[in-house]
């Protein structure tokens, strides 16, 4: 059962890694990783949060650094050395399949932390404005399924280890979506 698990794993992950090769997602998807890239949106998350929800802002801000804090923990400091599952693009057995678009890394690849921790915050953030902005859900989801789908796409991390990430952070940024809840009323 696992090893058939870990061949669809294989078989999907080169599907996406090179069947989808083309040169705007060589370009566009290892931006979409980078969290440089992204600061601006981080920045303005920050900056809406304190103008528009003042004290408030402060609680949204600390929970989102909680989010990130806890994603980044279990995903990568608690799973991935338990779990030791090499990175595609480290895998022996895949180095003639592999397309070198961004630096491999040294680390594990269960599950995915940028998954876990994007999915996270983008659930937490969804709890915390859907009621102002209802477009925030389809939004924050697809910025996280991009994230994630990015991971595979150049080649760090096979689809289980994203699909799993992206379950663990759901839970993730549901649970400090729900502390976050308790806290409010005293806010």
């Amino acid at each position: 059962m696992i090893e058939s698990l870990q061949q669809f794993d294989v078989e999907l992950f080169l599907k996406i890694h090179r069947g989808l090769a083309n040169p705007f997602f060589d370009w566009l998807l290892p931006l979409m990783r980078n969290r440089f890239f992204w600061a601006p949106l981080y920045l303005f998350i920050i900056v809406f949060s304190f103008i528009e929800y003042k004290k408030k802002g402060w609680y949204i801000i600390g929970m989102l650094l909680v989010t990130f804090a806890i994603g980044d923990l279990v995903s990568s400091r608690v799973i991935k050395p338990l779990v030791a599952r090499i990175r595609p693009c480290n895998e022996i057995t895949l180095v003639n399949d592999i397309i070198h678009r961004v630096p491999c890394g040294s680390g594990y690849s269960f599950p995915s932390a940028h998954a876990t921790n994007h999915f996270a915050i983008a659930v937490f953030l969804i709890f915390v404005f859907y009621h102002r902005w209802k477009p925030i859900l389809p939004i924050g989801l697809f910025w996280a399924f991009i994230i994630s789908f990015s991971q595979i796409y150049v080649g760090v991390h096979y689809p289980i280890d994203t699909m799993v990430g992206a379950i663990l952070g759901t839970l993730i940024g549901l649970l400090t979506a729900k502390i976050y809840k308790k806290l409010q009323p005293q806010l």
